[in-house]
């Protein structure tokens, strides 16, 4: 018969105190925040965030690329279990992606010291960097370098807006690039990763928290339709070979293939280039990006074929070429299934309500689960709001969902 857990309570005050402090830091004018990583917002934030981490008695560290630690020694100090999540944020982004994890994890490190004195095993809160890939083409950075997963040709290659290299901004920021295989650990017997849901489920089911299954693979494609440029005026639409009409019948289309496929499918057609782009030409090229996710590998691939299938016939009936690449992708990631059903128990010991769901978004987790036994829980994000400045999950949802971290937390390094 399974042992019951105990509730590990949190400080919610003291949570919403970090949560309201840390939003201060990189918050512009017109609502928003920015702080991508080695800017300066972002040192100052992780700065703070060492201070909060020194004041709750944990052993503070960074590693060189710039993942924060607070550490909670355990008797067994060989050996971690390790929560936590990303600092950075998109631009003009909320103060609860990302942030909420770390800050979650760190109230919840202090419950736990306070109520169950040192563990067994060592436990750390991490704040990780470069997960959103809003400065560098390099998303899961810090994640990448504690698996060593960098290569040393991404340190010049991986290059922001300004030109400016990773290799030259972790200089600037005091960290030594040289130095990108020192983070890596083998200590590492688990991962847990609180993150608000970015959608609407949890909240429109009023539901406490999400218990995350697996993490949607993606495929990114780059769509190229070409036709033929001419006089708007002079050419009748019968004899037009436009690339523009092609490609808004292909994107009508696409949308009705993922939504005949249903949840928890999606596709989103955000870039659009039209040439020669002259309001008195006919389009005679467009390019457009396709944002396609799912959970299961299978369906994913399934659907890509059938979207490059129906807009290739579209293309043969207008006469038109098409050409396809695929620009990026990630397998779907599979959560696991036994700290899944901790979470579980967890959520019951404290009285929350819970559903087991997949991420639609793609999060640090998806790459330790390769590695390392990895697990997530939700919490609602008020009408699925997320990176923007109306980002907003109520203090009782956050400070719930920390408690059930703490909760199950103790069962790993309590035993």
């Amino acid at each position: 018969m399974t042992n019951p857990i105990k509730k590990i309570q949190v400080d919610a005050p003291t949570l919403q105190h970090y949560i309201d402090h840390l939003a201060t830091i990189g918050w512009q004018p017109e609502g928003g925040i920015v702080r991508p990583v080695y800017s300066p917002a972002w040192l100052k934030a992780r700065q703070q965030l060492a201070e909060w981490m020194r004041a709750a008695g944990l052993h503070v560290y960074e590693d060189a690329v710039g993942n924060l630690f607070g550490r909670l020694r355990g008797l067994d100090d060989t050996r971690t279990i390790l929560t936590g999540s990303h600092l950075d944020t998109v631009k003009l982004g909320g103060k609860f992606d990302g942030a909420l994890g770390i800050l979650a994890g760190l109230v919840a490190l202090q419950a736990l010291h306070k109520h169950l004195g040192p563990p067994q095993r060592s436990l750390e809160v991490v704040a990780l960097c470069e997960e959103e890939n809003s400065r560098f083409h390099a998303r899961y950075w810090g994640t990448r370098a504690i698996l060593g997963l960098i290569e040393e040709s991404q340190l010049e290659a991986l290059r922001d807006e300004q030109n400016i290299s990773i290799a030259s901004a972790m200089r600037a920021a005091g960290l030594p690039p040289d130095q990108y295989r020192a983070p890596i650990r083998t200590d590492l017997d688990a991962f847990l990763e609180l993150h608000i849901e970015q959608g609407r489920i949890l909240f429109d089911e009023h539901i406490d928290i999400g218990i995350v299954q697996a993490i949607t693979g993606l495929q990114h494609l780059l769509i190229t339709v070409k036709g033929r440029a001419d006089h708007a005026g002079t050419t009748p639409m019968d004899l037009r070979r436009d690339a523009l009409q092609g490609a808004a019948l292909m994107a009508v289309e696409i949308t009705r293939l993922v939504q005949q496929e249903g949840r928890p499918a999606v596709v989103t057609l955000g870039q659009w280039d039209v040439r020669p782009g002259a309001v008195n030409v006919v389009p005679a090229e467009v390019r457009f990006s396709i944002d396609l996710r799912h959970p299961d590998a299978e369906t994913l691939q399934r659907l890509s074929v059938a979207i490059q299938a129906r807009c290739q016939a579209i293309a043969q009936e207008r006469d038109l070429q098409l050409s396809s690449e695929i620009t990026g992708q990630s397998a779907p990631q599979q959560m696991d299934p036994a700290l899944q059903a901790l979470l579980i128990r967890a959520a019951g010991a404290c009285g929350a309500t819970w559903k087991a769901m997949p991420s639609g978004a793609g999060h640090d987790s998806q790459t330790m689960a390769r590695h390392l036994p990895t697990a997530m829980l939700f919490v609602p994000s008020i009408e699925g709001r997320s990176h923007s400045a109306a980002e907003e999950t109520p203090l009782a949802d956050a400070a719930r969902g920390a408690t059930v971290l703490a909760t199950a937390l103790s069962q790993l390094v309590y035993p």
